[in-house]
């Protein structure tokens, strides 16, 4: 059994070492089982992690569709998903650490692809917000992206370890257990409100 466990360590250190790299090179270069492998591992570590002024940037998307269409109607037919933290205490929106080798979108991207399994088209930036992380005494600045989500993916990284629903605005609003994740949403639902026909 400890044969196993060390062989995953150093496979999934040697796919994260090797995921910068293979993320450059087009899918159909690549041979299925390699990039479905590449797809389904999450980054770990903080050693590529941006910090700025003492705090440590996060980014995230709030994934949103439209209950009847994806035409923007009205903030009411608006869903948004949200995901179960990771010690089960709750829900939120995807986020994670800006690394230095992508930018902000990527990040995002990339965090909610991981921790919810979707894929979509961004709109422009919300935030930014200043937290204390309460695990630990650092500080973050974080950044938050709408996104239309156009693909729910079946297998995605983190699938084994989080919940991901959806539901509606006011429902996002009683379960997010972040402050800032919650002023975030409003944020959202202000610019939905001004220009309906935006993409977020």
């Amino acid at each position: 059994m400890r044969n196993l466990s060390f062989y995953l360590t150093n496979l999934t250190n040697l796919l994260n070492f090797l995921f910068p790299f293979l993320i450059k090179i087009p899918s159909k270069s690549l041979p299925v089982q390699i990039e479905t492998m590449v797809s389904l591992v999450s980054r770990t570590g903080r050693n590529l992690q941006r910090y700025e002024k003492g705090y440590r940037l996060v980014v995230g998307c709030i994934p949103y569709r439209y209950k009847k269409s994806q035409e923007p109607t009205s903030v009411e037919e608006l869903e948004v998903l949200v995901i179960s933290a990771q010690n089960g205490q709750g829900m939120l929106f995807p986020k994670g650490g800006w690394e230095n080798d992508e930018s902000m979108v990527e990040a995002a991207m990339r965090e909610t692809e991981e921790e919810a399994g979707v894929i979509g088209v961004v709109g422009d930036k919300l935030g930014p917000w200043q937290y204390k992380s309460k695990r630990s005494c650092i500080m973050h600045e974080s950044y938050m992206f709408p996104l239309l989500v156009q693909e729910e993916l079946d297998s995605w990284p983190e699938s084994k370890t989080r919940k991901r629903r959806w539901v509606s605005i006011n429902e996002a609003r009683e379960v997010c257990h972040n402050w800032w994740m919650r002023d975030a949403l409003e944020e959202l639902v202000s610019r939905r409100r001004l220009n309906p026909q935006a993409q977020g």
